[in-house]
Protein backbone atom coordinates (compact mmCIF):
# COMPACT_ATOMS: atom_id res chain seq x y z
CA UNK A 1 0.00 0.00 0.00
CA UNK A 2 1.72 3.55 -1.23
CA UNK A 3 2.29 5.36 2.18
CA UNK A 4 0.31 8.18 3.13
CA UNK A 5 2.05 11.22 4.52
CA UNK A 6 1.20 13.78 7.65
CA UNK A 7 -1.70 13.64 9.92
CA UNK A 8 -3.28 10.31 7.86
CA UNK A 9 -0.29 8.33 8.19
CA UNK A 10 -0.21 8.59 11.67
CA UNK A 11 -4.08 7.99 11.44
CA UNK A 12 -2.95 4.70 9.50
CA UNK A 13 0.10 3.36 12.11
CA UNK A 14 -2.35 3.12 14.74
CA UNK A 15 -5.32 2.18 12.85
CA UNK A 16 -2.86 -0.65 11.56
CA UNK A 17 -0.37 -2.08 13.51
CA UNK A 18 -1.69 -5.12 14.83
CA UNK A 19 -1.25 -6.86 18.01
CA UNK A 20 0.92 -10.13 18.00
CA UNK A 21 -1.07 -10.79 18.63
CA UNK A 22 2.08 -10.22 20.43
CA UNK A 23 1.97 -11.49 20.37
CA UNK A 24 -0.53 -9.16 18.63
CA UNK A 25 0.52 -10.85 18.37
CA UNK A 26 -0.45 -9.04 17.03
CA UNK A 27 -1.30 -9.03 15.26
CA UNK A 28 -4.37 -10.66 10.02
CA UNK A 29 -7.72 -11.57 10.51
CA UNK A 30 -11.09 -12.91 9.24
CA UNK A 31 -13.64 -10.40 8.47
CA UNK A 32 -16.72 -9.62 5.81
CA UNK A 33 -19.13 -12.48 4.86
CA UNK A 34 -21.38 -11.82 7.80
CA UNK A 35 -21.17 -7.96 7.61
CA UNK A 36 -22.68 -8.65 4.99
CA UNK A 37 -24.50 -5.91 5.04
CA UNK A 38 -28.15 -4.63 3.01
CA UNK A 39 -28.25 -1.29 1.48
CA UNK A 40 -31.25 0.80 1.09
CA UNK A 41 -33.75 1.62 -1.90
CA UNK A 42 -32.63 1.76 -5.42
CA UNK A 43 -32.85 4.49 -7.79
CA UNK A 44 -36.15 5.20 -9.05
CA UNK A 45 -35.90 3.97 -12.71
CA UNK A 46 -34.83 0.13 -12.33
CA UNK A 47 -31.97 -0.74 -15.52
CA UNK A 48 -33.02 -2.86 -18.19
CA UNK A 49 -31.25 -6.21 -18.29
CA UNK A 50 -28.53 -5.36 -20.76
CA UNK A 51 -27.64 -2.27 -18.51
CA UNK A 52 -25.77 -2.32 -14.96
CA UNK A 53 -27.97 -2.02 -11.85
CA UNK A 54 -28.57 1.15 -10.30
CA UNK A 55 -26.84 1.85 -6.85
CA UNK A 56 -29.12 2.79 -4.01
CA UNK A 57 -29.94 6.45 -3.72
CA UNK A 58 -30.00 6.02 -0.02
CA UNK A 59 -27.34 6.32 2.29
CA UNK A 60 -25.05 3.18 2.91
CA UNK A 61 -22.90 2.12 6.14
CA UNK A 62 -19.82 -0.13 5.89
CA UNK A 63 -18.42 -0.80 8.69
CA UNK A 64 -17.54 2.81 10.62
CA UNK A 65 -18.16 4.57 7.24
CA UNK A 66 -20.77 6.47 5.01
CA UNK A 67 -21.76 6.55 1.46
CA UNK A 68 -24.10 8.19 -1.01
CA UNK A 69 -24.44 7.51 -4.43
CA UNK A 70 -26.49 10.21 -6.30
CA UNK A 71 -28.69 9.34 -9.00
CA UNK A 72 -27.36 12.90 -10.73
CA UNK A 73 -23.87 10.21 -10.80
CA UNK A 74 -21.40 12.04 -7.95
CA UNK A 75 -20.99 10.19 -4.51
CA UNK A 76 -19.47 11.09 -0.80
CA UNK A 77 -17.80 8.48 1.34
CA UNK A 78 -16.70 9.66 4.83
CA UNK A 79 -15.49 8.31 8.09
CA UNK A 80 -13.57 9.37 11.52
CA UNK A 81 -10.29 9.54 10.80
CA UNK A 82 -11.08 9.06 7.57
CA UNK A 83 -10.23 11.81 4.79
CA UNK A 84 -13.95 12.89 2.76
CA UNK A 85 -14.36 11.39 -1.01
CA UNK A 86 -16.38 13.69 -3.01
CA UNK A 87 -16.86 13.24 -7.00
CA UNK A 88 -18.19 11.59 -10.18
CA UNK A 89 -19.12 8.03 -10.79
CA UNK A 90 -20.16 6.31 -13.64
CA UNK A 91 -21.26 2.45 -14.15
CA UNK A 92 -21.37 0.14 -17.35
CA UNK A 93 -21.55 -3.68 -17.29
CA UNK A 94 -21.48 -4.55 -13.84
CA UNK A 95 -18.82 -1.54 -13.07
CA UNK A 96 -18.36 1.73 -11.65
CA UNK A 97 -15.73 3.95 -12.65
CA UNK A 98 -15.12 6.68 -10.01
CA UNK A 99 -13.19 10.03 -9.98
CA UNK A 100 -12.95 12.52 -7.31
CA UNK A 101 -13.55 16.22 -8.04
CA UNK A 102 -10.03 17.21 -5.88
CA UNK A 103 -7.78 14.16 -5.68
CA UNK A 104 -5.01 14.09 -3.50
CA UNK A 105 -1.93 12.53 -3.55
CA UNK A 106 -1.60 9.74 -5.02
CA UNK A 107 -5.36 9.51 -6.44
CA UNK A 108 -5.28 11.86 -9.87
CA UNK A 109 -6.34 7.96 -11.60
CA UNK A 110 -9.70 7.01 -11.55
CA UNK A 111 -11.01 3.55 -9.78
CA UNK A 112 -12.67 1.03 -11.49
CA UNK A 113 -14.90 -1.55 -8.97
CA UNK A 114 -17.19 -4.34 -9.89
CA UNK A 115 -20.15 -4.47 -7.93
CA UNK A 116 -23.93 -6.32 -7.33
CA UNK A 117 -26.94 -5.21 -5.84
CA UNK A 118 -28.56 -8.28 -4.42
CA UNK A 119 -31.88 -6.59 -2.74
CA UNK A 120 -30.73 -4.53 -0.53
CA UNK A 121 -27.19 -5.00 -0.49
CA UNK A 122 -24.26 -4.21 -2.42
CA UNK A 123 -20.97 -5.36 -2.50
CA UNK A 124 -17.66 -3.93 -4.52
CA UNK A 125 -14.93 -5.86 -5.14
CA UNK A 126 -11.38 -4.27 -6.86
CA UNK A 127 -10.57 -3.81 -10.56
CA UNK A 128 -8.27 -1.23 -10.16
CA UNK A 129 -7.43 1.22 -8.01
CA UNK A 130 -3.99 3.32 -7.00
CA UNK A 131 -5.81 5.54 -4.78
CA UNK A 132 -4.94 3.76 -1.07
CA UNK A 133 -7.62 5.43 0.95
CA UNK A 134 -10.64 4.95 -1.78
CA UNK A 135 -8.95 1.29 -2.36
CA UNK A 136 -9.50 0.75 1.38
CA UNK A 137 -12.77 2.13 1.82
CA UNK A 138 -14.42 0.20 -1.58
CA UNK A 139 -12.67 -2.95 -1.92
CA UNK A 140 -14.34 -6.14 -0.75
CA UNK A 141 -16.58 -4.16 1.11
CA UNK A 142 -20.42 -4.85 1.45
CA UNK A 143 -22.63 -1.96 2.01
CA UNK A 144 -26.11 -1.66 4.04
CA UNK A 145 -28.94 0.92 4.85
CA UNK A 146 -27.98 3.31 7.74
CA UNK A 147 -29.46 2.31 10.54
CA UNK A 148 -30.42 -1.46 9.21
CA UNK A 149 -28.12 -3.95 10.83
CA UNK A 150 -27.23 -7.49 9.08
CA UNK A 151 -28.37 -10.92 9.62
CA UNK A 152 -26.50 -12.74 11.49
CA UNK A 153 -27.22 -16.44 11.41
CA UNK A 154 -27.25 -18.77 14.17
CA UNK A 155 -24.01 -19.91 15.49
CA UNK A 156 -23.37 -23.94 15.37
CA UNK A 157 -20.96 -25.22 18.06
CA UNK A 158 -19.83 -28.60 16.62
CA UNK A 159 -17.68 -31.16 18.96
CA UNK A 160 -16.31 -34.10 17.81
CA UNK A 161 -13.79 -36.38 20.19
CA UNK A 162 -11.60 -39.42 20.02
CA UNK A 163 -12.93 -42.73 20.06
CA UNK A 164 -11.94 -44.94 23.30
CA UNK A 165 -10.14 -42.57 25.30
CA UNK A 166 -8.39 -43.40 28.05
CA UNK A 167 -8.58 -41.33 31.18
CA UNK A 168 -5.52 -38.47 31.11
CA UNK A 169 -2.20 -39.24 32.52
CA UNK A 170 -1.52 -37.53 36.03
CA UNK A 171 0.17 -34.09 36.25
CA UNK A 172 3.46 -33.95 36.76
CA UNK A 173 4.33 -31.34 39.87
CA UNK A 174 3.51 -27.60 39.00
CA UNK A 175 6.51 -26.70 40.31
CA UNK A 176 8.30 -24.63 37.40
CA UNK A 177 5.01 -24.78 35.27
CA UNK A 178 4.26 -21.53 32.80
CA UNK A 179 1.15 -22.83 31.79
CA UNK A 180 -0.16 -20.56 29.24
CA UNK A 181 1.07 -17.13 27.96
CA UNK A 182 2.46 -15.10 29.93
CA UNK A 183 2.38 -17.84 32.92
CA UNK A 184 0.40 -17.59 35.58
CA UNK A 185 -2.43 -15.09 35.77
CA UNK A 186 -0.51 -13.58 32.36
CA UNK A 187 1.96 -11.73 35.33
CA UNK A 188 5.23 -12.66 33.11
CA UNK A 189 7.06 -12.73 36.46
CA UNK A 190 8.68 -15.53 37.52
CA UNK A 191 11.77 -15.26 40.44
CA UNK A 192 14.21 -17.45 41.60
CA UNK A 193 15.66 -18.14 38.19
CA UNK A 194 19.06 -17.22 38.27
CA UNK A 195 19.46 -16.56 34.87
CA UNK A 196 22.72 -14.92 32.76
CA UNK A 197 22.94 -11.46 31.96
CA UNK A 198 24.52 -11.76 29.27
CA UNK A 199 24.38 -14.28 26.24
CA UNK A 200 24.65 -15.01 22.24
CA UNK A 201 23.59 -17.76 19.99
CA UNK A 202 25.90 -17.31 17.21
CA UNK A 203 29.40 -17.67 19.85
CA UNK A 204 26.53 -20.52 22.37
CA UNK A 205 27.28 -18.38 25.05
CA UNK A 206 24.94 -19.28 28.09
CA UNK A 207 22.43 -21.29 25.43
CA UNK A 208 21.62 -24.53 26.08
CA UNK A 209 20.40 -25.75 23.17
CA UNK A 210 18.57 -24.54 19.92
CA UNK A 211 15.99 -26.13 18.11
CA UNK A 212 14.73 -25.70 15.04
CA UNK A 213 10.64 -25.05 14.88
CA UNK A 214 9.14 -25.88 11.50
CA UNK A 215 6.67 -23.36 10.55
CA UNK A 216 5.65 -19.80 10.86
CA UNK A 217 3.98 -18.71 14.40
CA UNK A 218 4.03 -15.96 16.84
CA UNK A 219 2.57 -18.35 19.17
CA UNK A 220 4.62 -18.38 22.53
CA UNK A 221 6.37 -21.52 24.57
CA UNK A 222 4.30 -22.71 27.56
CA UNK A 223 6.13 -24.90 29.93
CA UNK A 224 4.59 -27.87 32.30
CA UNK A 225 7.07 -30.76 33.71
CA UNK A 226 9.87 -31.24 31.42
CA UNK A 227 8.28 -30.31 28.15
CA UNK A 228 7.72 -27.29 26.44
CA UNK A 229 4.49 -26.79 24.10
CA UNK A 230 4.53 -24.78 21.23
CA UNK A 231 1.96 -24.66 18.45
CA UNK A 232 3.14 -23.83 14.51
CA UNK A 233 1.29 -23.69 11.07
CA UNK A 234 3.72 -25.05 8.68
CA UNK A 235 3.15 -23.46 5.00
CA UNK A 236 3.28 -25.45 1.98
CA UNK A 237 4.35 -22.33 0.26
CA UNK A 238 7.96 -22.38 1.29
CA UNK A 239 9.01 -18.86 1.49
CA UNK A 240 6.17 -18.05 3.72
CA UNK A 241 7.05 -14.88 6.00
CA UNK A 242 5.63 -11.84 7.42
CA UNK A 243 6.38 -8.25 8.19
CA UNK A 244 8.14 -6.89 11.11
CA UNK A 245 8.63 -3.35 11.88
CA UNK A 246 6.64 0.08 12.74
CA UNK A 247 4.55 0.40 10.19
CA UNK A 248 0.74 1.46 9.03
CA UNK A 249 -0.16 -0.98 6.23
CA UNK A 250 -3.47 -3.65 7.19
CA UNK A 251 -2.87 -5.56 4.41
CA UNK A 252 -3.25 -9.06 4.69
CA UNK A 253 -1.21 -11.77 3.88
CA UNK A 254 -0.74 -13.28 0.14
CA UNK A 255 -0.19 -16.76 1.86
CA UNK A 256 -3.35 -18.57 1.14
CA UNK A 257 -1.67 -22.09 0.82
CA UNK A 258 -2.72 -25.04 2.49
CA UNK A 259 -1.37 -25.11 6.05
CA UNK A 260 -0.75 -27.86 8.70
CA UNK A 261 -1.40 -26.81 12.06
CA UNK A 262 0.89 -28.32 14.43
CA UNK A 263 1.41 -28.88 18.18
CA UNK A 264 5.08 -29.88 19.36
CA UNK A 265 6.06 -31.38 22.74
CA UNK A 266 10.03 -30.63 23.13
CA UNK A 267 12.28 -31.60 25.96
CA UNK A 268 13.12 -28.63 28.30
CA UNK A 269 16.24 -30.25 29.30
CA UNK A 270 17.80 -31.08 25.85
CA UNK A 271 15.63 -29.32 23.19
CA UNK A 272 14.74 -32.79 21.56
CA UNK A 273 11.31 -33.00 19.92
CA UNK A 274 9.12 -35.69 21.58
CA UNK A 275 6.54 -35.62 19.34
CA UNK A 276 4.81 -33.29 16.70
CA UNK A 277 0.81 -33.62 15.84
CA UNK A 278 -0.73 -32.16 12.90
CA UNK A 279 -4.32 -30.84 14.15
CA UNK A 280 -5.50 -29.94 11.05
CA UNK A 281 -4.34 -29.79 7.39
CA UNK A 282 -5.92 -27.56 4.54
CA UNK A 283 -6.36 -24.01 3.08
CA UNK A 284 -6.90 -21.34 5.82
CA UNK A 285 -10.15 -20.39 6.11
CA UNK A 286 -9.31 -17.17 7.87
CA UNK A 287 -6.83 -14.24 6.25
CA UNK A 288 -3.73 -13.18 8.34
CA UNK A 289 -2.40 -9.41 8.81
CA UNK A 290 0.68 -9.29 6.75
CA UNK A 291 2.16 -9.24 10.47
CA UNK A 292 0.52 -11.88 11.61
CA UNK A 293 1.13 -15.65 11.31
CA UNK A 294 -1.63 -18.85 11.23
CA UNK A 295 -0.13 -19.54 14.85
CA UNK A 296 -0.87 -16.75 16.68
CA UNK A 297 -2.58 -17.86 19.64
CA UNK A 298 -0.29 -19.30 22.61
CA UNK A 299 -1.32 -22.88 23.58
CA UNK A 300 -2.66 -23.89 27.38
CA UNK A 301 -1.73 -26.41 29.39
CA UNK A 302 -2.52 -27.66 32.74
CA UNK A 303 0.01 -31.00 32.82
CA UNK A 304 -2.73 -32.82 31.88
CA UNK A 305 -4.21 -31.67 28.59
CA UNK A 306 -2.36 -29.77 25.97
CA UNK A 307 -5.12 -27.25 24.38
CA UNK A 308 -4.15 -25.05 20.87
CA UNK A 309 -7.08 -22.66 19.21
CA UNK A 310 -6.24 -21.93 15.45
CA UNK A 311 -9.40 -19.89 15.39
CA UNK A 312 -11.85 -20.93 12.36
CA UNK A 313 -10.02 -23.90 11.80
CA UNK A 314 -11.22 -25.00 15.36
CA UNK A 315 -9.42 -25.83 19.31
CA UNK A 316 -8.21 -28.94 19.58
CA UNK A 317 -6.98 -30.75 22.69
CA UNK A 318 -4.14 -33.37 22.89
CA UNK A 319 -3.60 -35.15 26.50
CA UNK A 320 0.79 -34.63 27.57
CA UNK A 321 1.18 -37.61 25.73
CA UNK A 322 0.07 -36.36 21.88
CA UNK A 323 -3.24 -38.13 21.69
CA UNK A 324 -5.79 -36.29 20.29
CA UNK A 325 -8.71 -35.85 22.68
CA UNK A 326 -11.20 -33.49 20.89
CA UNK A 327 -11.57 -30.52 18.71
CA UNK A 328 -14.65 -27.70 19.15
CA UNK A 329 -15.32 -26.11 15.98
CA UNK A 330 -16.97 -22.68 16.16
CA UNK A 331 -17.58 -21.83 12.55
CA UNK A 332 -15.91 -18.86 10.76
CA UNK A 333 -14.90 -15.97 13.20
CA UNK A 334 -14.78 -12.67 11.27
CA UNK A 335 -11.71 -10.33 12.91
CA UNK A 336 -10.52 -7.23 11.24
CA UNK A 337 -9.96 -3.48 11.05
CA UNK A 338 -12.65 -2.28 13.38
CA UNK A 339 -13.91 -0.14 10.57
CA UNK A 340 -12.82 -1.80 7.83
CA UNK A 341 -14.58 -5.64 7.97
CA UNK A 342 -12.94 -6.48 4.52
CA UNK A 343 -9.26 -6.21 6.29
CA UNK A 344 -8.69 -9.26 7.39
CA UNK A 345 -6.28 -9.53 10.41
CA UNK A 346 -6.85 -13.05 11.95
CA UNK A 347 -6.96 -14.57 15.49
CA UNK A 348 -4.49 -14.37 18.36
CA UNK A 349 -6.71 -14.30 21.08
CA UNK A 350 -5.17 -17.46 23.55
CA UNK A 351 -7.17 -19.98 25.47
CA UNK A 352 -7.08 -20.88 29.12
CA UNK A 353 -7.76 -23.78 31.53
CA UNK A 354 -9.10 -22.87 34.69
CA UNK A 355 -9.92 -25.82 36.79
CA UNK A 356 -11.68 -28.21 34.29
CA UNK A 357 -12.80 -25.55 31.84
CA UNK A 358 -11.00 -24.62 28.72
CA UNK A 359 -12.48 -20.68 28.11
CA UNK A 360 -11.72 -19.60 25.02
CA UNK A 361 -12.80 -15.37 23.90
CA UNK A 362 -14.15 -14.92 20.07
CA UNK A 363 -15.21 -11.27 19.23
CA UNK A 364 -15.50 -11.14 15.79
CA UNK A 365 -17.22 -8.50 13.43
CA UNK A 366 -20.57 -10.42 13.58
CA UNK A 367 -21.54 -11.87 16.52
CA UNK A 368 -18.56 -11.89 20.04
CA UNK A 369 -19.02 -14.88 22.62
CA UNK A 370 -16.73 -16.46 25.43
CA UNK A 371 -17.08 -19.57 25.69
CA UNK A 372 -16.03 -22.14 28.06
CA UNK A 373 -16.09 -26.30 27.36
CA UNK A 374 -15.47 -29.22 29.53
CA UNK A 375 -11.77 -29.99 29.65
CA UNK A 376 -12.04 -33.53 29.61
CA UNK A 377 -14.56 -33.96 26.48
CA UNK A 378 -15.03 -30.45 24.94
CA UNK A 379 -18.89 -30.30 25.46
CA UNK A 380 -20.02 -26.81 26.31
CA UNK A 381 -20.73 -26.11 29.35
CA UNK A 382 -21.68 -22.31 29.39
CA UNK A 383 -21.72 -19.49 26.14
CA UNK A 384 -21.62 -15.67 26.71
CA UNK A 385 -22.82 -13.53 24.45
CA UNK A 386 -21.02 -10.05 23.63
CA UNK A 387 -21.64 -7.18 21.47
CA UNK A 388 -17.96 -6.04 20.83
CA UNK A 389 -15.46 -5.12 17.98
CA UNK A 390 -12.68 -7.47 17.30
CA UNK A 391 -10.11 -8.20 19.44
CA UNK A 392 -7.06 -10.07 20.14
CA UNK A 393 -6.53 -10.59 23.96
CA UNK A 394 -6.53 -13.38 26.02
CA UNK A 395 -8.95 -13.79 28.69
CA UNK A 396 -7.50 -14.04 32.31
CA UNK A 397 -8.68 -15.64 35.43
CA UNK A 398 -7.82 -13.57 38.51
CA UNK A 399 -7.83 -15.93 42.05
CA UNK A 400 -9.07 -13.84 44.91
CA UNK A 401 -10.51 -13.75 48.35
CA UNK A 402 -14.05 -12.62 46.82
CA UNK A 403 -13.95 -15.81 44.03
CA UNK A 404 -11.98 -15.83 40.33
CA UNK A 405 -12.87 -13.49 38.50
CA UNK A 406 -12.51 -13.51 34.32
CA UNK A 407 -11.77 -10.93 32.71
CA UNK A 408 -11.38 -9.34 29.31
CA UNK A 409 -10.31 -6.91 27.34
CA UNK A 410 -12.25 -5.63 24.20
CA UNK A 411 -13.17 -2.57 22.03
CA UNK A 412 -16.67 -1.61 23.71
CA UNK A 413 -15.50 -2.95 27.49
CA UNK A 414 -13.33 -4.22 29.19
CA UNK A 415 -15.60 -6.83 31.16
CA UNK A 416 -15.43 -9.14 34.36
CA UNK A 417 -17.43 -12.52 34.71
CA UNK A 418 -17.69 -15.08 36.69
CA UNK A 419 -15.68 -18.32 35.21
CA UNK A 420 -17.69 -20.80 36.77
CA UNK A 421 -21.35 -19.64 34.88
CA UNK A 422 -20.47 -16.83 32.47
CA UNK A 423 -21.97 -14.00 34.35
CA UNK A 424 -20.99 -10.96 33.76
CA UNK A 425 -19.61 -8.97 36.88
CA UNK A 426 -18.22 -5.32 36.15
CA UNK A 427 -17.37 -3.34 32.99
CA UNK A 428 -15.31 -0.38 31.70
CA UNK A 429 -15.86 1.68 29.06
CA UNK A 430 -14.06 4.06 26.59
CA UNK A 431 -11.38 1.28 25.51
CA UNK A 432 -9.27 1.32 22.85
CA UNK A 433 -11.13 0.20 19.11
CA UNK A 434 -8.39 -1.98 18.79
CA UNK A 435 -7.40 -4.05 21.55
CA UNK A 436 -4.51 -6.97 21.95
CA UNK A 437 -2.79 -6.70 25.64
CA UNK A 438 -4.04 -9.19 27.83
CA UNK A 439 -5.28 -8.41 31.44
CA UNK A 440 -2.70 -9.24 34.24
CA UNK A 441 -3.74 -9.91 37.87
CA UNK A 442 -1.06 -9.08 40.41
CA UNK A 443 -1.09 -7.64 44.31
CA UNK A 444 -4.84 -8.36 44.30
CA UNK A 445 -5.49 -5.84 41.48
CA UNK A 446 -6.26 -6.14 37.73
CA UNK A 447 -4.44 -4.45 34.91
CA UNK A 448 -6.06 -3.74 31.18
CA UNK A 449 -4.30 -1.56 28.61
CA UNK A 450 -4.83 -0.96 24.77
CA UNK A 451 -3.02 1.39 23.12
CA UNK A 452 -4.58 2.64 19.42
CA UNK A 453 -5.03 6.28 19.73
CA UNK A 454 -6.76 8.63 20.80
CA UNK A 455 -8.15 6.69 23.99
CA UNK A 456 -5.14 4.47 24.92
CA UNK A 457 -6.07 3.86 28.08
CA UNK A 458 -4.45 1.72 31.28
CA UNK A 459 -6.68 0.46 34.27
CA UNK A 460 -5.55 -0.38 37.37
CA UNK A 461 -9.00 -2.01 39.03
CA UNK A 462 -10.31 -3.80 42.20
CA UNK A 463 -11.36 -7.35 40.80
CA UNK A 464 -14.44 -8.04 43.16
CA UNK A 465 -16.17 -4.58 41.79
CA UNK A 466 -19.42 -4.54 40.82
CA UNK A 467 -21.46 -3.15 37.86
CA UNK A 468 -20.65 -0.01 34.91
CA UNK A 469 -17.49 1.15 36.44
CA UNK A 470 -17.35 3.58 33.18
CA UNK A 471 -15.74 6.92 34.23
CA UNK A 472 -17.15 10.12 33.27
CA UNK A 473 -14.82 12.65 31.42
CA UNK A 474 -12.26 14.08 33.60
CA UNK A 475 -12.24 11.29 36.17
CA UNK A 476 -9.43 8.88 36.48
CA UNK A 477 -10.77 6.68 39.30
CA UNK A 478 -13.94 5.63 41.37
CA UNK A 479 -15.02 2.72 43.51
CA UNK A 480 -13.46 -0.43 41.85
CA UNK A 481 -10.75 1.80 39.91
CA UNK A 482 -7.99 2.42 41.82
CA UNK A 483 -6.14 4.61 38.92
CA UNK A 484 -6.22 5.27 35.28
CA UNK A 485 -4.58 6.89 32.43
CA UNK A 486 -5.19 7.80 28.86
CA UNK A 487 -2.80 8.16 26.06
CA UNK A 488 0.08 5.51 28.03
CA UNK A 489 -1.51 1.90 27.25
CA UNK A 490 0.55 -0.69 25.07
CA UNK A 491 -0.73 -1.36 21.72
CA UNK A 492 0.85 -4.85 21.89
CA UNK A 493 2.77 -6.10 24.60
CA UNK A 494 0.73 -6.94 27.80
CA UNK A 495 2.18 -5.09 30.71
CA UNK A 496 4.25 -5.71 33.69
CA UNK A 497 3.64 -5.37 37.41
CA UNK A 498 6.79 -6.16 39.27
CA UNK A 499 8.20 -5.36 43.02
CA UNK A 500 5.90 -2.19 43.06
CA UNK A 501 6.06 -0.61 39.83
CA UNK A 502 3.62 -1.36 36.76
CA UNK A 503 6.00 -0.99 33.67
CA UNK A 504 3.94 -0.76 30.40
CA UNK A 505 6.02 -1.34 26.47
CA UNK A 506 4.81 0.62 23.38
CA UNK A 507 5.40 -0.82 20.18
CA UNK A 508 7.72 2.00 19.17
CA UNK A 509 10.61 1.06 22.43
CA UNK A 510 9.44 3.72 24.72
CA UNK A 511 9.02 1.70 28.41
CA UNK A 512 6.70 4.13 31.38
CA UNK A 513 7.27 3.06 34.94
CA UNK A 514 4.60 3.90 37.62
CA UNK A 515 3.87 3.46 40.96
CA UNK A 516 2.05 0.61 40.56
CA UNK A 517 -0.43 1.54 43.67
CA UNK A 518 -1.21 4.94 42.69
CA UNK A 519 -0.13 5.50 38.98
CA UNK A 520 2.39 8.08 39.97
CA UNK A 521 4.94 8.29 36.57
CA UNK A 522 8.53 6.89 38.32
CA UNK A 523 9.80 7.43 34.57
CA UNK A 524 9.29 7.47 30.95
CA UNK A 525 12.44 6.36 28.85
CA UNK A 526 13.00 5.36 25.02
CA UNK A 527 14.71 1.73 24.78
CA UNK A 528 18.42 2.54 23.46
CA UNK A 529 17.50 -0.11 20.89
CA UNK A 530 14.40 -0.34 18.80
CA UNK A 531 15.06 -0.96 15.27
CA UNK A 532 11.32 -2.93 13.98
CA UNK A 533 10.24 -2.21 17.87
CA UNK A 534 8.27 -4.58 20.13
CA UNK A 535 5.83 -6.97 20.22
CA UNK A 536 6.50 -9.57 22.69
CA UNK A 537 5.51 -9.10 26.22
CA UNK A 538 8.18 -8.04 28.66
CA UNK A 539 8.88 -10.85 31.47
CA UNK A 540 11.14 -10.60 35.01
CA UNK A 541 12.70 -12.53 37.26
CA UNK A 542 15.21 -11.53 40.01
CA UNK A 543 14.95 -8.02 39.38
CA UNK A 544 15.18 -8.00 36.11
CA UNK A 545 13.44 -7.62 32.94
CA UNK A 546 13.85 -8.92 29.52
CA UNK A 547 12.75 -7.55 26.55
CA UNK A 548 12.46 -8.72 23.28
CA UNK A 549 12.66 -6.94 19.97
CA UNK A 550 11.51 -7.89 16.81
CA UNK A 551 14.73 -7.55 15.32
CA UNK A 552 16.15 -10.07 17.44
CA UNK A 553 18.17 -7.76 20.49
CA UNK A 554 16.79 -9.11 23.82
CA UNK A 555 17.35 -6.07 26.66
CA UNK A 556 17.82 -6.84 30.21
CA UNK A 557 16.91 -3.90 32.07
CA UNK A 558 17.13 -3.41 36.18
CA UNK A 559 13.44 -3.96 37.65
CA UNK A 560 13.42 -0.76 40.20
CA UNK A 561 12.62 3.43 40.03
CA UNK A 562 15.99 3.90 37.74
CA UNK A 563 16.33 2.91 34.08
CA UNK A 564 19.14 1.35 33.76
CA UNK A 565 20.27 -1.49 30.70
CA UNK A 566 22.12 -4.40 31.94
CA UNK A 567 22.89 -5.84 28.47
CA UNK A 568 22.10 -6.21 24.95
CA UNK A 569 21.89 -9.97 23.75
CA UNK A 570 21.71 -10.81 20.28
CA UNK A 571 19.81 -14.04 19.62
CA UNK A 572 20.55 -13.73 15.67
CA UNK A 573 16.53 -13.99 14.38
CA UNK A 574 13.23 -12.00 14.41
CA UNK A 575 11.66 -12.69 18.06
CA UNK A 576 7.98 -11.75 18.47
CA UNK A 577 6.83 -14.14 20.72
CA UNK A 578 6.53 -13.94 24.70
CA UNK A 579 9.40 -15.99 26.99
CA UNK A 580 8.36 -18.31 29.05
CA UNK A 581 10.59 -18.77 32.72
CA UNK A 582 11.17 -22.19 34.34
CA UNK A 583 13.40 -23.90 36.42
CA UNK A 584 16.46 -21.46 35.71
CA UNK A 585 16.04 -21.05 32.11
CA UNK A 586 14.37 -18.90 29.61
CA UNK A 587 12.67 -20.55 26.75
CA UNK A 588 12.64 -17.78 23.99
CA UNK A 589 10.91 -18.60 20.51
CA UNK A 590 12.34 -16.80 17.20
CA UNK A 591 10.90 -16.94 13.81
CA UNK A 592 12.63 -20.42 13.39
CA UNK A 593 13.59 -21.96 16.72
CA UNK A 594 13.48 -22.72 20.38
CA UNK A 595 16.02 -21.14 22.07
CA UNK A 596 17.09 -22.09 26.04
CA UNK A 597 18.95 -19.52 28.16
CA UNK A 598 20.88 -20.18 31.16
CA UNK A 599 23.79 -20.44 33.28
CA UNK A 600 25.95 -23.21 31.79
Amino acid sequence: MPRLRGNRARHFEYRFRMPRLESLTRLSVAALAATAVMVGAAHPQSPSPSQSPALPATPLTYGFLAATFAPDGTFTITGSGWPKLAGKFVTANNEIELSLTSPMNGCADNGKYRYQVTGKQVTFVLVTDTCAPRRMMLADSTWLPAGEKPVIPARKIVRSSATGVRALPAAAPVKGSWPSFRGREASGVADGQALPDEWNVEKRQNILWTTAVPGLAHSSPVVWGDSVFLATAVSSKGNATFKPGLYGDGDASDDRSTQKWQLLAIDKKTGSIRWQKTAVEGVPIDKRHIKSTYASATPATDGQLVVASFGSMGVYAFDVAGNFRWKVDYGQAHLGAYDLPAFEWGPASSPIIWNNLVIVQVDTHTDSFLLAVNKNTGATVWKTEREELPSWGTPTVATTPAGPVLVTNASHFVRAYDPRTGKELWRIGKSSKITAPTPIFADGLVVVASGRAPERPIFVVKPDAHGDLTLPDGETSNAGIVWSKTGRGSYMPTPLAYRGLLYVLANNGVLDAYEFATGKEVYRQRLPVIGSGYSASPVAADGKIYLSSEDGDMLVVAAGPEFKVISTNPMSDMLMATPALSDGVMYVRSSRSLIAIGKK
